[in-house]
């Protein structure tokens, strides 16, 4: 029923062997980054998944590309006795559920590192394997609240604003699963003895913020909204509607970069911006610069930026952004079966990874 067919791909993970039961966001997304990168995963989804490789959709979902999926009952005895053999033989395996469910299942961590020690077992929830909330429903916006990352996301005054689900389910989530699962292997292979992967997005949420962690330990951070350096507090760390409705971003934080920005606004020798960090003049600041901003296209400015280091960007929409010049020469992004997304990354000088394929139905 199940078998290893040697359908990874070429990179620095090919040899590399995980199963993922299907899960959404976090879960697929680190499979996908081991996918990309050679890894060989085998994927097992539920009958009539609404996420599935076989849903209406599935073949645009750049989440489940580079790897076979399987359509299987796991509360099929038979099932369940297939997806432990396999196991026998994998580096490692991740899932998605709550605390206990594969344990019910017949899958659970305890019968499947007695069936090969070496295995890396990756967990991956929102609250983690224990604590109050362990069995709780959530979702991103919920893990970053609890974190302390949402509060400092937003305007001054305002109201906490998500930033989409980047920060909880990818960031803290897949990524960090990702990481786990390849330093679990790593040990497994220098010491025979495989290991479960506890993650949990709220945790990794908390550590994404390590810097801002760093700030407030420093005294360096206010802990409200929108009034620090890096939260748009700042009117030179900021994004500025321009004369057309489309925005630009500036990042001039070190005084060079500043300096460049002042010159090619033509405020070099205003005062009101010879103090950078007066804290006094940022809304006089921010008001100029929304005046001069919106004096001009966004595609007139990024022409006057656009040879300097003043850390300025236009302000892309996903339609634009495969079609910027620097992301072209880079291949940034990809045409994986008629549909454009995001090219693998990192990237690797001595393994390249394969070209993404659509993930595909292995019956």
């Amino acid at each position: 029923m199940l078998s290893w067919k040697g359908s990874g791909g070429q990179g620095a993970l090919q040899g590399l062997r995980i199963i993922e039961i299907a899960s959404i966001g976090p879960g697929p997304f680190c499979a996908m980054m081991l996918a990309d990168h050679g890894a060989e995963v085998i994927r097992i989804e539920r009958p009539g998944d609404p996420f599935g490789t076989a849903a209406p959709l599935g073949d645009r979902d750049v989440l489940l590309r580079s790897r076979a999926a399987h359509v299987l009952d796991l509360k099929d005895p038979a099932v369940i006795a297939a997806v432990r053999a396999l196991a026998r033989d994998a580096d490692g395996l991740i899932e998605g559920f709550r605390p206990g469910v594969m344990e019910r299942l017949g899958l659970g961590p305890a019968l499947l590192l007695a069936d090969n020690p070496r295995l890396v077992y990756g967990r991956m929830t929102g609250w983690g394997q224990a604590g109050p909330l362990a069995p709780r429903a959530g979702h991103d916006i919920n893990y970053i609240a609890r974190a302390g990352n949402l509060h400092g996301y937003g305007r001054a005054g305002g109201k906490p604003t998500p930033p989409i689900n980047a920060v909880g389910d990818f960031g803290g989530g897949g990524m960090m699963l990702a990481f786990g699962m390849l330093a679990g292997v790593m040990a497994a292979r220098r010491t025979g003895q495989g290991q479960v992967i506890d993650c949990a997005m709220v945790d990794g949420a908390g550590l994404i913020g390590a810097m801002t962690w760093s700030f407030l330990a420093q005294g360096q951070w206010a802990d409200e909204r929108g009034v620090n350096l890096l939260d748009s507090g700042a009117p030179f760390y900021d994004s500025y509607e321009t004369a057309d409705g489309r925005h630009v971003a500036i990042g001039a934080l070190e005084p060079q970069f500043y300096a460049l920005l002042l010159d090619r606004l033509g405020l070099t020798d205003d005062p009101l911006f010879a103090r950078q960090h007066d804290r006094a003049t940022w809304p006089a600041m921010r008001a100029r610069l929304e005046e001069l901003f919106r004096s001009r296209s966004r595609d007139d400015w990024t022409a006057i930026f656009e040879d300097c280091d003043a850390c300025f960007a236009p302000v892309l929409s996903l339609a634009e952004a495969p079609l910027d010049p620097h992301s072209q020469v880079r291949a940034a992004f990809i045409d994986v079966g008629g549909h454009v997304q995001p090219a693998p990354a990192p990237r690797f000088s001595a393994t390249p990874a394969s070209p993404p394929s659509a993930g595909w139905l292995d019956q």
